[in-house]
């Protein structure tokens, strides 16, 4: 039985799984389902020992318990693989915009509509039932293990420390993720790449207390002037960042990689008229699917001070602040840029003002490179599921814990995500593709096939 007719003929069972699975609100971040978070995480164990895991417990970490699952399949040989998801949900609100309840599982259009359909139960779901076809037709030519976590939806504050605990028990040759996107139903591709992050608040004080602008301007410094000036200068006319040093570690992009990009079914017209704008910039000598995911940015994410009530007020303020960050890409380290920044503010600050510069949070970039052997697995998968090459594809968001699993463990992760931009995570009526759903479970059956004939 190939792996599509098992689907079909385990498809009423593999629904009632999943919506098992989705009609227990786990949402990390509301203290009001905390019993809620173990009733999931007790769920995904009974399934992943009902799939042929020998061994599946809970076990616990700082936060919400961690599930474990492992299978043996017995050949010394074998590479081990070591699967992540998470059981965490985000909120609902607003219900008003559901269409269904998030909660009560609803086909339509081809999709099956609820809070984490899609992220993560549904992709999760995805490796699990791969998993289950292979073990129970003795076809398994890989060791596996699971871990699935249930706070990843708030930053996944408990792992850290839990997989520097458990490295051993964690070990393996490659780690599976399912919990990113792909480019388009007609377009499948690989994540690749994520931009790390920094994060700083900006405070310039100016005077000991707020001034008349009539009495005071033009001799005193305006701290939000001088708080502007400072930030317009991190950018310069090319779209770099003009932090000394900060280049120091970005690595080029392979020209292998940028002729994937340029294949990216992706119109330059179509994107600015979905976001309301007449033109577009950024870092000269690159496209814009390059700036957005393969190449560092720096925004000011917020910005103010002084009056900004009703009507006017002529007041000089005493102080201004910002927001601000960079995403960052592979081997540049956020720590290390988190200073330079630092520095360069106090650097450029003129001697009428006192700055400060607070690190909010970070996080390290993660890139995965496309001659990997794992990945050409993972590439094989896909082309014999979707019918076509998998495009490789960097993303500009940033998934901390793959940075963390590359340096704690030591093992790459290859990103089989399922996603589409339509199956709206985190948003009102998330969804999953039902055809998509199955032919993920395809490409990871392919996956394990392929990468268990590969000799690295």
């Amino acid at each position: 039985m190939t792996i599509r007719e098992y689907i079909q003929s385990e498809k009423n069972r593999i629904f009632d799984d999943w919506e098992s699975l989705i009609r227990i609100p786990s949402v990390s971040c509301e203290a009001e389902h905390k019993n809620d978070m173990l009733r999931c995480a007790e769920q995904w164990r009974t399934l992943l020992l009902r799939y042929g895991a020998q061994r599946a417990e809970l076990m616990a970490s700082d936060g919400n318990p961690m599930v474990f699952a492992e299978y043996r399949c017995g050949n010394p040989n074998a590479k081990t693989v070591l699967v992540y998801g998470h059981y965490d949900v985000m909120p609902v609100a607003p219900l008003e915009l559901w269409k269904s309840e998030p909660f009560e599982p609803s086909v339509r259009n081809g999709r099956l509509y609820a809070r984490g359909a899609d992220d993560d139960k549904g992709q999760s779901l995805i490796q699990a039932l791969a998993f289950e076809y292979l073990v129970k037709r003795g076809e398994m030519p890989c060791n596996v293990k699971f871990i699935l976590e249930g706070e990843e939806e708030i930053g996944s504050p408990s792992l850290d420390a839990f997989i520097r605990t458990h490295k051993e028990l964690l070990s393996s040759d490659i780690i599976l993720v399912s919990d990113t996107s792909m480019v388009g139903k007609q377009t499948p591709s690989i994540t690749t790449g994520l931009r790390g992050l920094a994060y700083w608040e900006v405070e310039v004080t100016g005077p000991n207390r707020d001034l008349h602008s009539g009495h005071f301007g033009g001799a005193v410094a305006n701290p939000i002037n001088t708080l502007c000036s400072m930030l317009s200068r991190v950018i310069d006319s090319d779209g770099r960042i003009t932090i000394p040093g900060f280049y120091d570690d970005v690595l080029p992009i392979p020209e292998a990689e940028r002729e994937m990009i340029r294949h990216i079914p992706f119109s330059e017209e179509e994107y600015m008229q979905a976001i309301g704008v007449q033109a577009l910039q950024g870092e000269t000598g690159y496209s814009t699917l390059e700036r957005n995911s393969c190449r560092p940015s720096f925004d000011i994410c917020g910005i103010w001070g002084g009056y900004t009530g009703e009507g006017s007020k002529t007041v000089l303020p005493s102080k201004a602040y910002a927001k601000v960050s960079c995403r960052l890409v592979a081997n540049q380290d956020h720590e290390k840029v988190s200073r330079a920044f630092a520095d360069y503010m106090q650097q450029i600050a003129p001697k009428s003002v006192q700055v400060r510069v607070t690190p909010m949070h970070g996080g390290q970039g993660y890139v995965c490179p496309i001659d990997l052997p794992a990945y050409k697995a993972a590439e094989k998968g896909f082309e014999v599921a979707f019918g076509k090459k998998p495009l490789a594809a960097r993303r500009g968001g940033s998934i901390p814990i793959i940075a963390m699993f590359e340096q704690v463990l030591q093992r790459k992760t290859i990103l089989m995500g399922f996603g589409l931009e339509s199956n709206a995570i985190h948003s009102p009526n998330e969804n999953m593709d039902l055809e998509v759903f199955e032919n993920g479970i395809v490409a990871v059956v392919e996956f394990y096939k392929a990468y268990s004939q590969i000799n690295d």
